[in-house]
């Protein structure tokens, strides 16, 4: 143990957080009405530094993606990332303020189970929504037999890298996985790694894997997520057409990419426009072609898509907007790319974005809405002892009561945390609130909330200079919020929203 004097007890304020250094180790110091609290000064998620983001009460958020730690005992209250912040003994001494920093030593490893095979949970999946789900099941007391079927990803990665800094070449493959496999040994979970559900029978509870074999469970959370929609035009067959869902995805984009000069980006949502990026900062021409008029425009409105654009255009990237994608031509490897209105892109390379759908099919004696997804229970509940979560799950918004669905992947881990915990016994309720974020070109955007529509969009600063929080309004109350260049105000907005639900646009930005 060391100890060592970071600061006077008058430089801070009560309600107020500042990063310190005790000896080698940065410390967040915040002074709260009770006492003074020191915990990690870095994000468990990738670092950030957490002084930069919002203290709202004594919650801290995260600038960069808005995990969320109490500074009073360093718990994550929400993902990303999912490790609490070390906590440091604090005194007062005349004045002063003293942190206790402990010697250094390895994290301890998980904590071994007694496993009772009374009782099982399936976890069907091994994404994000899965990952969360089976730590939350043991963190939350569940004794029970855990059987993991993960399908042919394992161990479960942070996907958004894979179309931000994992395809540029920016980030390694040693930053993917949430976590390595002997931390699921240590929970005893059984893994059925590289198996498949082929059928579900909510009814009966059971399941059939793929090898034929049957499987009964007394509670099962589907996590499979969803799969890229194909586009089913002449020449989709042909070589050199990629989707980007999965790590294997990737993996045989990046081996294309390293002899390809020209590409087309068919879709011009967030993956597409990641790809758009990834692919133009490995020198890559790029041509970004859909139907919409700018990119992003059913989320974030026409304004902030032209920003978004004209930020592409800057580097590089074209667009042939307001245009349908009608086939593919080449001589077994795609050439080109047709256009509705006849126009032919060249291309070597060609990644398909158009959104994805639920990965439900296999599930038997559920009613399945429109888009495939699943009605849930406030708890994620779809019938009893099954729980549906993340990209699959149609959920209550419980702002409104209206069902929604969110592919953010920060819901998914959300979604994760409350199912496995009610598996485990508790009745928790989903009140969380959705968010993402993008970085196009060096320029974060973050948006948190949701909204399917909007009478208006009430711009709070200048987009030119990409600096302002844009709030989406229905019934003259705000649903959601984007913004650039406003980490803390963002992060504060999100805690509203936790706090208040809808509201009206604050009398600051009118």
């Amino acid at each position: 143990m060391a100890e060592f004097c970071v600061a006077h007890e008058t430089d801070l304020s009560l309600g107020e957080m500042k990063q310190v250094q005790a000896g080698n180790t940065p410390v967040l110091l915040v002074r709260l009405e009770d006492r003074f609290h020191a915990v990690g000064a870095l994000c468990t998620h990738y670092e950030a530094p957490l002084a930069a983001g919002a203290l709202c009460d004594d919650r801290v958020i995260c600038p960069w993606h808005h995990a969320c730690f109490n500074v009073r005992n360093g718990e994550q209250n929400e993902p990303p990332g999912l490790d609490p912040l070390p906590v440091y003994p604090v005194r007062v001494d005349a004045g002063e303020v003293w942190v206790e920093i402990p010697a250094e030593h390895p994290p301890p490893p998980p904590r071994g189970v007694c496993v009772s095979e009374r009782k099982s949970c399936v976890v069907i999946g091994a994404g994000c929504g899965g990952a969360y789900a089976v730590e939350a099941l043991r963190h939350h007391g569940f004794d029970g037999r855990i059987v993991w079927i993960s399908g042919d990803e394992f161990p479960p990665i942070d996907r958004p890298l894979l179309s931000k800094g994992y395809l540029s070449g920016e980030s390694s493959e040693q930053w993917l996985p949430l976590r390595e496999p002997a931390f699921y040994d240590a929970l005893e979970i059984s893994l059925e790694k590289g198996s498949k559900v082929t059928s579900l029978e909510a009814k009966s509870k059971t399941l059939t894997l793929d090898d034929g074999r049957v499987m009964g469970y007394d509670s099962a959370i589907l996590a499979t997520g969803a799969v890229a929609r194909p586009l089913v035009v002449p020449g989709s067959d042909l070589e050199g057409i990629f989707n980007l869902h999965s790590l294997q995805d990737c993996e045989r984009l990046r081996k294309a990419v390293a002899t390809a000069h020209k590409a087309v980006v068919v879709g011009s949502g967030f993956i597409g426009m990641e790809v758009a990026q990834s692919l133009r900062k490995r020198g890559i021409a790029v041509t970004v072609a859909g139907p919409g008029t700018v990119p992003f425009e059913n989320v974030l409105g026409p304004g902030i898509g032209a920003l978004i654009q004209r930020i592409h255009e800057q580097e590089g990237v074209s667009f042939q907007l307001g245009q349908t994608v009608t086939g593919f031509e080449g001589d077994g490897k795609v050439r080109q790319v047709r256009l509705q209105d006849g126009t032919l892109l060249e291309a070597d390379l060609v990644v398909v974005g158009i959104g994805v759908q639920p990965a439900t099919g296999f599930v038997n004696g559920i009613a399945r809405e429109r888009d495939g997804s699943l009605l849930v229970d406030e708890t994620l509940r779809v019938s009893e002892g099954l729980y549906a979560i993340g990209d699959l799950a149609r959920f209550p918004d419980w702002r409104s009561g209206i069902p929604i669905r969110v592919e953010h992947w920060r819901v998914a881990a959300q979604h994760g945390r409350i199912a496995g915990a009610n598996v485990a016994g508790r009745r928790l309720a989903y009140r969380g609130v959705p968010y993402f974020w993008t970085r196009q070109f060096g320029v974060t955007l973050h948006y948190i909330g949701h909204a399917e529509g909007w009478d208006e969009i009430h711009i709070d600063g200048e987009l030119e200079k990409r600096s302002f929080i844009a709030y989406y309004l229905k019934d003259d109350k705000v649903h959601a919020v984007a913004g650039m260049e406003k980490e803390r105000e963002l992060a504060e907005l999100e805690e509203r929203i936790r706090g208040h639900g809808l509201f009206s646009v604050p009398h600051n930005s009118m």
